[in-house]
């Protein structure tokens, strides 16, 4: 394997071993850059050695972010995530779930739109195969996997009846993406109303869920909902 751990130089090495799976580089077309760090902040202040990795593949389009529109340009999503792990990456296609205790998705649009084509599809979506086989393979040997903001639609696609959140389920200001609920529900998932800085754990299928940015709410209460994610998601460990 190729990556990098993220741990400290020194810090004392433990055996949860944590793969974290990024989109990109930026809400509106990769990984979510405040999930993506304090995932990275929550896990670090946990001891567990974290490998990231990302498809190593073009995205779904290129976004400028000062002004929500498409790019007439290409970008590389494992290019892309590289900014965010500081170079200590690999391609989703080296991860062996043999290798990690368990498995964590941030999300960004990038999730809906690099590692699945749920912006495009909504509850028809599809997920990237390597993405798929990275969720299943963890699934099956009983490791727990974390998922926040959108890249719960993930888990509704490849795990039958898993229980997710996404915050709310009833759209306003504070929940504009609510209708994601939904779409979960219709894809066989159920969805478990949240406030976003609680989880959800399926204990059946070791599945935990936050909304994080499916909120609009102040950033450290997205951090905090992460870390309570991270929390849960290493006490199912094994």
């Amino acid at each position: 394997m190729l990556t990098r751990s993220l741990m400290v130089p020194g810090a004392r090495s433990l055996s949860t071993k944590v793969a974290v799976v990024l989109s990109g580089c930026g809400v509106y077309d990769g990984a979510e850059v405040h999930e993506s760090s304090a995932l990275l902040t929550h896990l670090s202040r946990h001891g567990a050695a974290v490998s990231v990795f990302a498809p190593d593949k073009e995205q779904m389009h290129v976004v400028d972010h000062t002004s929500g529109t498409p790019m007439s340009e290409n970008r590389n999503v494992l290019k892309e995530s590289a900014r965010i792990a500081r170079g200590k990456i690999a391609a989703l296609s080296e991860l062996n779930s043999d290798d990690f205790s368990a498995l964590v998705l941030p999300g960004g649009f990038g999730a809906a739109k690099n590692l699945s084509n749920f912006a495009t599809e909504g509850s028809g979506m599809s997920v990237d195969s390597e993405v798929s086989a990275a969720v299943r393979s963890f699934h099956s040997q009983g490791k727990p996997i974390g998922l926040c903001c959108i890249a719960p639609v993930i888990a509704a696609r490849v795990i039958p009846g898993v229980e997710v959140t996404v915050g709310s389920n009833e759209s306003s200001d504070k929940w504009p993406y609510a209708g994601t609920a939904t779409a979960m529900e219709e894809m066989g998932g159920k969805h478990v109303v949240t406030d976003v800085s609680q989880t959800h754990v399926d204990h059946t299928n070791k599945v935990v869920t936050t909304a994080a940015f499916m909120c609009e709410t102040a950033l450290h209460e997205i951090h905090d909902g992460i870390g309570a994610m991270v929390k849960d998601l290493l006490g199912l460990v094994e």
